[in-house]
């Protein structure tokens, strides 16, 4: 490779979707150099869902809710350690104090238009510029840079152990039908579909479709607005799960999933990578930037453009766009699923 890769430093600190992304860069790094050792600074969040993971070696857990008492505690865990390479991939003020701490001679980073805050600043090295794609494909242009192949895109979520499945059993062993579970909500509003619509679709999932619809998530409150208010409206109450298990617990009830049905948040990013079919509500963010990644293109519902607009990529958003999916949107790819994954999973 470019530079030596034996002892590597990841800062991408936050969001479980970014935090998704990274896992096949390591993937493709460790195949470059299977001696390789990482070391990744990661907020308390996503943490949880790589902790275990089999290529991550170390977690520094920086904690924003400290203020500038998490960022010295992360600097004097990082006093004593040398590494060969960091790779910065979150662009963002915080980081840039972060990268600042790590002893390395290669400091690997966008290139200078992609690196906001002043990124640029607190590299050695930059990736060539590259025209905006997907998030995942993105991260994968260090490990171009830096020589490793890129295929197979890799994740390896899990579940990983003994603990992890014997959950996962046990969660499935309630019910007697297949199981969907529904994002309800994300962290930022405008991510977010109509609570009472959610109960249109549970109460269609069960009836229509033979399926068991499980709330999914956490419980900040607009996640239990959401399920409030669904707990409300549906004639047939859905099983609520939010809250429970954590991201790992997650992970379990995604994987053996028979379908997801996601807002434009980590668990959409989670599901692609354990391979289960998702529906995914976009309006808001740029699906091609930010949507399903390779796979289930087909299931998506697209509001974010208008009907037959060939939008380009970039970070723009689309505010007030996601009151634009209708129930019937949704039951309409929950049908495509049935004629295309459900049939085809059954045969298999």
């Amino acid at each position: 490779m470019r530079f030596a890769t034996d002892r590597v430093c990841i800062v991408m600190m936050s969001a479980v979707g970014d935090t998704v992304h990274v896992l096949p860069v390591l993937h493709a790094l460790k195949r470059a150099n299977p001696a390789m050792k990482v070391t990744w600074i990661l907020q308390p969040g996503p943490a949880m869902l790589v902790r275990g993971h089999a290529l991550v070696d170390e977690i520094i857990l920086f904690d924003r809710s400290k203020g500038w008492r998490g960022y010295l505690e992360v600097r004097e865990q990082l006093k004593s350690r040398r590494f060969d390479l960091v790779l910065d991939l979150q662009v963002y003020f915080k980081a840039n104090i972060i990268c600042s701490f790590v002893n390395a001679p290669v400091k690997l980073g966008f290139d200078f238009a992609r690196a906001r805050d002043l990124n640029w600043l607190f590299t050695t090295h930059r990736i060539p510029p590259h025209a905006m794609q997907h998030v995942q494909d993105q991260y994968l242009e260090f490990c171009e840079y830096l020589g490793a192949p890129t295929s197979p895109v890799e994740w390896n979520l899990g579940p990983w152990n003994d603990q992890e499945r014997a959950w996962q059993r046990d969660f499935y062993a309630q019910f007697d039908r297949p199981v969907v579970p529904i994002v309800v909500a994300t962290s930022k509003a405008q991510k977010d579909w109509v609570p009472e619509r959610w109960a249109e679709v549970c109460d269609a999932l069960h009836g229509d479709f033979g399926l068991q619809p499980v709330l999914v998530g956490g419980r900040s409150p607009r996640e239990e607005n959401a399920e409030r208010i669904i707990m409300e409206k549906a004639r047939i109450k859905p099983f609520s799960n939010l809250g429970n298990g954590g991201l790992r617990g997650l992970v379990g009830v995604l994987d053996k999933a028979a379908l997801v049905l996601s807002l434009d948040t980590g668990p959409l990013h989670i599901t692609v990578a354990l391979d289960r079919p998702v529906i995914a509500l976009m309006g808001y963010s740029n699906p091609k930037r930010v949507g399903p990644y390779r796979k289930f293109g087909d299931l998506a519902i697209d509001a974010y453009g208008e009907p037959g607009e060939d939008y380009p990529i970039t970070m723009e958003n689309h505010p007030d766009r996601m009151a634009r999916i209708t129930v019937q949107d949704v039951l309409d790819k929950v049908e495509v699923w049935r004629s295309r994954y459900r049939q085809s999973e059954a045969g298999a």
